[in-house]
C-alpha cells in the first residue's frame, strides 16, 4: 500500500508526529474498521472512505487524496461520498483558493448521527402505531407492529438520556 499519511496528515497531528506514523498500520486500521462498518450494513466503499476520513488528522481530504490513500478510482470516491453526504456523515467544502472540494467529517459526528436516527425512529414509531391500529392490536400482526412501535418509543427515551449523559461524560474526561 502507498504511505500517504506523512503527506496527507503532515503538520496537522496534535498528539504524535504524523510523519512518524506507520502507513501500513494506518491502512490496516482503516480496512479493519471499514469491514466492521460494512458488516453493520454500511456500503463497503462508503465505509472505507469514512474510516479513512476518520483516521486523517484534519478529518478532511480531497477526492484525489482519498483515491490515493485507498487505491480506488475517482468514481468510487464520488459514489462513496455521495452516500456519506446523503446520510449526513460528511459534507463537501470548497478548498480555499481552489476549485477542488474537500470532504469533511461533521463535528460531533456520532452525536449528530444518533440525533438524526432519533428523528427516523420518531417517524417509524408514528407509522407503526398507525399500522397497528389498521391491523387491529388484537391480531398477531397488529400486536407485533404495536410492540415494535413501543420498542422504538423506548429507544428514543433512552437515547435522549444517553446523549445527555454523553455530553456530561465528555466534559469530565476533557473532550468538551
Amino acid at each position: 500500500m502507498v504511505n500517504v499519511d506523512a503527506r496527507t496528515d503532515a503538520g496537522t497531528d496534535s498528539g504524535t508526529t504524523a510523519g512518524a506514523r506507520d502507513g501500513d498500520a494506518v491502512s490496516r486500521f482503516v480496512e479493519r474498521f471499514a469491514a466492521q462498518l460494512t458488516e453493520a450494513g454500511m456500503q463497503r466503499m462508503a465505509a472505507r472512505v469514512f474510516a479513512r476520513l476518520l483516521a486523517s488528522d484534519d478529518g478532511a481530504m480531497t477526492s484525489a487524496e482519498l483515491g490515493e490513500a485507498l487505491r480506488i478510482s475517482p468514481a468510487a470516491v464520488s459514489g462513496a461520498v455521495s452516500y456519506l453526504t446523503q446520510v449526513n456523515m460528511v459534507s463537501r467544502e470548497r478548498e480555499p483558493g481552489s476549485r477542488r472540494d474537500r470532504y469533511v467529517l461533521h463535528n460531533e459526528l456520532w452525536y449528530e448521527t444518533f440525533t438524526r436516527r432519533d428523528q427516523v425512529l420518531t417517524l417509524w414509531e408514528k407509522t407503526l402505531r398507525e399500522g397497528a391500529a389498521t391491523l387491529g392490536t388484537d391480531s398477531p400482526a397488529g400486536a407485533r407492529v404495536a410492540e415494535t412501535a413501543a420498542f422504538f418509543e423506548f429507544m428514543q427515551g433512552e437515547m435522549l438520556g444517553l446523549m445527555d449523559r454523553w455530553r456530561v461524560h465528555k466534559a469530565t474526561i476533557g473532550l468538551a
